[in-house]
């Protein structure tokens, strides 16, 4: 048996395990912090973990290297080799020297001495070796084919340790590093391999060596196979007023266009300025967009209900011009591209009053004219929250949610079209419909379009949650198929308060995802995310029925089938040795069902049957996994963030509601619940209905009235009776979760805060400020008394206990407040005192030094109190 299946078995899985191994692969190494960091937090790696390499005849050390592209600073040391009586050699990197690599021997340079093409150096590996000779007394330095000799006494038996980048080894202490990446280190005793780090590594300090286990210790490490396949977030930036975001790709540089300043981010060194504007406040409209254009260099901002662009000088730091008084947009979400044919901006789609939009309106840069384009060729179907890629002749148009007719209230669904834009035609084509499956999904803003590989990449995200996350996904521009990448990023979706975006970094070869959300306090929040191309596909959970891009997939399921089949094989083989078990299953699964019973005893996730003297498992019937029940769905009611309804089936109801139906619901609801009676006919007319008379304000209530209840219908549990004049939403509270209600039990009672009922409130408020989405005039009290009511329960906890009790927790305590209030000072002290007990001293100052910062922005005024009195401040307790 075993020679006639085992053989097949094993070719088989060796082909699935090898043969499917992609290009993903060698995106993999260790990165190195340099300049831009302190230099605590620099990487260094040491060999074997500080042991020495001996040897008798030579010595030879190998590796591939790359540096970053676009920093600061680049000098530094590559590698320092240190033998046992403390003799060095040093490989070391000099920008400014006309030999920028250099080998340097104790205390002076060699004759090694070269450099490297920046296309080598920047955009690919290069392998270097350096080889120390008993015999020939001398080391060989190589260079890809290149070869360097340098005579040097090599005594047989040295010994040597190795450190790469940072170390704190003696007086051969290095920070200064460059902005390196390195992989595949190689180490020969006498001509033989003995070791070998791949570096291919996701996380940890362990640089695992494969041939002897003789690992490495990587300090601050940076795992290039993480960067290409996780997104980390590289800075969270508050901005004055509805910013809006463009990407310079020259200078890989990121612009945030606020009220008051322009922020610049650049993406290699991670530096962010603030350009305060000379022209003044820029007055920002909700739904303004921005974008720079790299054939005229110059960053435009525009706002398509008042057919007005502005464009930012760099030189005078000023806008050429302002807006009207504000207005709220109606094209939340249209998309835009710039062609070079025509130097136009094209302005396409979005959302408002109840209306997608298919109108296409070209600016010409040089006229400063607009014009309204009828495409010919397919129909562009009104729609926002779509990707607009642009190229060399026109622009691709990917997905959208929208409806035939532009009517939200007429079919809305997603769409999933491919088309393309000709700029010179004026035509529209549809190239295809994307194949998907499973959750409903649209678009950031930009794809990035690569026409020479016919692919592209774009965010997709589920539009219908506000804790929702951007997906990565690379497509072919000739088949509907696309594939996902790397994880997810957290986005907290409302479509009048939110907006994302996707550019690409060349030079540093990065993907960067910006999302940006407008606060209730008129700031937004920008958050800056990167992941290196290319990004490794992801790993699970991916999406279904997705063409060409499955083949992984496929591998894994053919591996299952031969593990299976290995099982069934052996299993059967067993049986035919052993006497059948009886069972009432399948056949050909009986032998595998009794050997899982047999091993696990007692299965606690199986019926037991008590008797009186033992505990009788029942047979289980197939081989399957069994899987926990999901947890009963609930019915839900928030007022957090976005105002929602779920019932039981997770039907949101909230799409049912007119605007006037929603402002009846809510005034009952939240009088209902934080004054207990209700809300009496004569108040609803105040509130809702104080134009008109009683008599048509009476047949409007019943009316509204009417539809109301019929909505609530969908929902058990909940319903509008009208109690001894009152008006009001009868709600059972163990089967309705209400945030309000919770959010109220928490802190009316402030004697009894404790740091659960804190985590609590802060996933009440996670979603979002109470109603961020409506505006009522009646409503103002009552959000800020929320606010206030929050900032003082949060308050009340960090009063009630020391830092020293908790600091990391205290931290977040004051995160959270600041959520509601960026310039809290109570806060700020908290955060800084805890800080620094926790020895986190320099993030304690910066802490600060950004409160200044924020502070000067909002009031226009300098923080009067310094570093030290805000330490040793007392209006929290602490030890």
């Amino acid at each position: 048996m075993r020679s006639r299946y085992s053989g097949f078995l094993m070719a088989l899985w060796f082909i699935l395990l090898f043969g499917g191994r992609d290009g993903h692969a060698q995106s993999y190494g260790l990165g190195f912090a340099s300049h831009d960091v302190v230099s605590d937090h620099r990487t260094g790696l040491i060999l074997g973990n500080e042991k020495e390499f001996c040897f008798d005849k030579s010595f030879e050390l190998s590796f591939q290297l790359s540096f970053l592209a676009n920093q600061n600073d680049y000098f530094g040391y590559i590698f320092r080799i240190v033998d046992k009586e403390n003799a060095n050699l040093d490989f070391l990197y000099e920008k400014d020297a006309v030999d920028h690599f250099k080998i340097i021997l104790g205390n002076k340079f060699s004759r090694i001495a070269f450099n490297l093409s920046r296309d080598s150096l920047y955009n690919s590996w290069t392998k270097f070796s350096i080889k120390f000779n008993v015999d020939q007394q001398n080391i060989t330095f190589r260079v890809n084919e290149k070869v360097y000799t340098e005579p040097l006494k090599v005594k047989p038996g040295s010994c040597f340790k190795v450190f790469f980048g940072a170390n704190d080894y003696g007086v051969f202490k290095a920070k200064d590093i460059p902005p390196m990446k390195l992989r595949d280190i190689n180490v020969y005793k006498d001509s033989r391999l003995k070791y070998t780090w791949k570096l291919d590594e996701k996380e940890g300090k362990v640089a695992h060596e494969s041939i002897a286990g003789n690992d490495g210790t990587a300090t601050n490490p940076i795992w290039t196979k993480k960067l290409h396949s996780e997104w980390e977030l590289l800075r969270t930036v508050k901005a004055g007023g509805a910013a809006s975001v463009a990407f310079n790709d020259q200078r890989e540089e990121l612009y945030i266009v606020s009220r008051d300043t322009l922020i610049t981010y650049k993406v290699p060194t991670r530096e962010l300025n603030r350009i305060a504007y000379a022209s003044g406040t820029h007055l920002l409209h909700r739904g303004n967009q921005s974008i720079y254009l790299p054939d005229q260099q110059r960053l435009f901002n525009y706002y398509i209900d008042q057919n007005r662009v502005t464009n930012f000088n760099f030189l005078d730091n000023s806008w050429n011009s302002n807006y009207k008084s504000d207005t709220i947009t109606d094209y939340w979400h249209a998309n835009k591209f710039y062609s070079p044919l025509d130097s136009s901006l094209y302005i396409l789609g979005g959302y408002g009053h109840y209306r997608y939009k298919n109108r296409i309106q070209k600016y010409h840069i040089a006229s400063k004219s607009w014009t309204d384009i009828a495409p010919g060729g397919e129909t562009f179907i009104p729609r926002y929250l779509f990707a607009v890629g642009g190229v060399k002749n026109g622009a691709y148009i990917l997905g959208g949610h929208g409806s035939e007719t532009g009517q939200q209230l007429l079919s809305p669904k997603s769409l999933y079209d491919l088309l393309y834009f000709d700029a010179k035609t004026q035509q529209i084509k549809k190239l295809f419909e994307l194949k998907t499956a499973g959750e409903e999904f649209v678009f950031a803003a930009s794809m990035i379009v690569d026409e020479a590989t016919n692919t592209y990449y774009a965010l997709t995200f589920p539009h219908y949650k506000f804790n929702s996350s951007l997906q990565l996904i690379r497509g072919s521009l000739d088949k509907p198929e696309f594939e996902k990448l790397g994880n997810t990023v957290p986005y907290l979706f409302h479509d009048i308060r939110s907006f994302s975006d996707l550019f690409y970094s060349p030079a540093s070869k990065q993907f960067i995802a910006v999302t940006l959300l407008r606060t209730e306090d008129n700031q937004t929040e920008v958050n800056i995310y990167s992941i290196n191309n290319p990004p490794h596909p992801q790993t699970e959970d991916n999406v279904a029925g997705t063409g060409a891009f499955f083949e992984n997939y496929l591998i894994y399921v053919l591996g299952g089938i031969v593990v299976l089949l290995g099982v069934f094989l052996i299993f059967r083989k067993r049986r035919r040795k052993s006497s059948p078990v009886p069972t009432q299953g399948s056949e050909l699964f009986a032998p595998f069902t009794a050997i899982i019973v047999q091993d696990q005893q007692v299965n606690e996730d199986l019926p037991v049957i008590e008797t009186s003297d033992e505990r009788v498992v029942p047979m289980i019937e197939s081989p399957v996994i069994r899987e926990e029940p999901a947890e009963q769905v609930r019915s839900s009611i928030f007022t957090f963030g976005d105002m929602q309804l779920f019932n039981d089936e997770s039907e949101e109801l909230t799409k049912y509601f007119t605007p006037l139906i929603k402002e009846l619901y809510l005034v009952i609801l939240l009088y209902t619940i934080r004054w207990g009676r209700g809300i009496s006919s004569e108040k609803l007319k105040e509130l809702l209905w104080n134009d008109k008379s009683t008599q048509r304000a009476r047949n409007n209530r019943s009316v509204n009235m009417g539809k109301l209840k019929s909505i609530l219908d969908k929902m058990e549990h909940c319903q509008i009776v009208k109690e001894t004049g009152y008006w009001k939403v009868a709600i059972d509270f163990d089967k309705i979760y209400v945030d309000y209600h919770d959010y109220l039990s928490i802190v009316k009672d402030k004697s009894r805060i404790d740091k659960q009922k804190i985590i609590a409130l802060s996933k009440i408020t996670q979603r979002g400020g109470f109603l961020s989405n409506v505006d009522y005039e009646w409503l103002d009290t009552m959000k800020e008394e929320v606010s206030n009511d929050i900032i003082n329960t949060y308050h009340f906890f960090a009063n009630s206990i020391k830092v020293s009790d908790d600091p990391e927790f205290l931290i977040q305590v004051a995160n959270y407040i600041f959520y509601f209030d960026t310039v809290n000072e109570d806060a700020m002290s908290l955060k800084c005192r805890a800080l620094s007990y926790l020895g986190k001293h320099s993030m304690a100052k910066s802490t600060y030094e950004n409160f200044c910062k924020e502070y000067r922005l909002i009031y226009d005024l300098e923080f009067k109190r310094d570093f030290h009195s805000v330490l040793v401040n007392t209006s929290l307790a602490e030890s």
